[in-house]
């Protein structure tokens, strides 16, 4: 082994022995976050399922005929604030599926990631057909 390749294994042992301490405190932090601790991720994803269930509600809204009643107009505009509401929830909950570390339980928010996935797709579903039957009455 010469003397310019000394540093090198240096460095290299420097790096594998920070790798294995980082990897180390991660899994000691997934552990430690317990079933009932908000964390960041886990307030994200909440947030963002709770945006697609407002998101649902409008669309149901919209859908429905009383909505001209309560000052809503024709149903367009719920139909178009449901569907604004289902793609920032589809948005918000793939990015928190994506940055995920973990499974379930270990604090990263991952279930409420596919919640808000999922209800975001039915509230833009809902959004478009409202959207598309308020178009067919106006144009009657």
């Amino acid at each position: 082994m010469s003397v310019a390749s000394v540093p090198t294994a240096a460095a290299s042992v420097h790096v594998l022995a920070h790798q294995a301490a980082t990897s180390t405190y991660t899994l000691a932090h997934q552990a430690a976050t317990s079933t009932y601790t908000l964390t960041p991720e886990r307030i994200w994803a909440s947030a963002a399922a709770l945006l697609a269930l407002a998101g649902v509600l409008l669309g149901a809204l919209a859908l429905t005929p009383f909505a001209g009643r309560i000052g809503a107009g024709n149903g367009r505009t719920p139909a178009i604030t449901a569907m604004a509401a289902g793609l920032l929830a589809v948005v918000n909950g793939g990015l928190v599926v994506v940055t995920a570390d973990g499974g379930p339980g270990t604090g990263n928010g991952i279930v409420g990631g596919f919640v808000a996935l999922v209800v975001g797709l039915i509230t833009v579903v809902l959004g478009r057909l409202a959207l598309r039957r308020s178009r067919r009455a106006s144009a009657t």
